[in-house]
């Protein structure tokens, strides 16, 4: 475990073990997981990046997102080199393009990313966003995927709610275990209509940039005067609130991304943060959700 306090870790993991989310199939995972966009593009911080994902195995953070897009596919080569000896430990999750979710290229596609992984198996398998091959094809690629025991489960990124309406529609449709979109306290849009239809279905969210991906935006939640009392209440950072407030509830996973062993710490402590109805509700006026239908966000 590094030079951290195995006293302080061994707290940190314990309330992580508690603030699970429940996939479809009865399979828990922590509510905070960790995410690898725009991981391994830096060769001078691959160390770095490969401590701070074996650090959040350590913490019991063992939902590791990725994706063959993230850096052509190196992103995937560097999990591989993370869990390397420790793969029963964590909750794999890679993507597929949509250009490769059609019948003819999905079993390639999924094999390479297991190839670069080191495994022969991922623990949940997405389709990153729609694209041209019918969803069906894509349903039925998938389902073929986990009888042949290469995925043992299969779900969606960035889907609206007519998406998963269509989805719910098709044969087999409905063995999709999860729906992975943009979701953080400055991008409130699935709070109107998706988020309920996923309640209604009893199927997670997993949102990723949870701490809303650089900019104005994350500049926005870390000087809001709402989230720095909140921070100063519980003596912990901005971004620990915001990253809270995404979790305050049993059915999401949030993935953010963390290349620094400090960052991982912050997240995994933040799931001890229980925000109460007061900070909600003061939070929901600093941020507030829409009123009407809007546009998914996508980054």
């Amino acid at each position: 475990m590094g030079h951290w306090d195995s006293e302080k870790l061994s707290e940190i993991r314990s309330r992580l073990e508690k603030r699970v989310v429940t996939l479809p199939d009865g399979t828990t995972v922590p509510c905070v997981g960790q995410g690898t966009w725009h991981m391994a593009e830096n060769p001078r911080e691959r160390a770095e990046e490969i401590k701070a994902l074996q650090l959040g195995i350590e913490l019991g953070m063992k939902v590791i997102d990725t994706a063959e897009m993230y850096g052509h596919g190196a992103a995937e080569r560097l999990v591989g080199e993370a869990i390397k000896g420790r793969r029963d430990e964590v909750f794999l999750v890679s993507k597929v393009y949509p250009h490769n979710s059609g019948l003819d290229k999905i079993a390639t596609a999924c094999e390479n990313s297991l190839k670069r992984l080191g495994t022969d198996y991922l623990d949940l398998y997405l389709l990153h966003w729609r694209g041209r091959v019918p969803l069906e094809e894509t349903v039925e690629g998938m389902e073929k995927l986990r009888k042949e025991g290469k995925i043992l489960r299969w779900g969606v990124s960035n889907f609206d709610t007519d998406d998963m309406e269509e989805l719910w529609g098709i044969p087999d449709g409905r063995n999709c275990a999860v729906n992975q979109v943009l979701y953080h306290l400055g991008s409130r849009g699935i709070d109107f209509d998706l988020l309920p239809w996923h309640r209604a279905h009893r199927l997670p969210i997993m949102a990723y940039s949870p701490l809303a991906q650089g900019g104005s935006l994350r500049k926005q939640l870390l000087t809001d005067p709402t989230v720095q009392s909140l921070a100063e209440k519980y003596r912990v950072k901005p971004l620990q609130i915001a990253l809270a407030w995404t979790i305050r509830t049993k059915d999401v996973i949030a993935i953010p991304k963390a290349g620094r062993q400090q960052h991982v710490l912050e997240n995994a402590e933040a799931a001890a943060i229980e925000l109460t109805p007061e900070d909600l509700e003061k939070l929901d006026r600093a941020f507030p959700k829409p009123r009407k239908k809007v546009p998914l966000d996508m980054i």
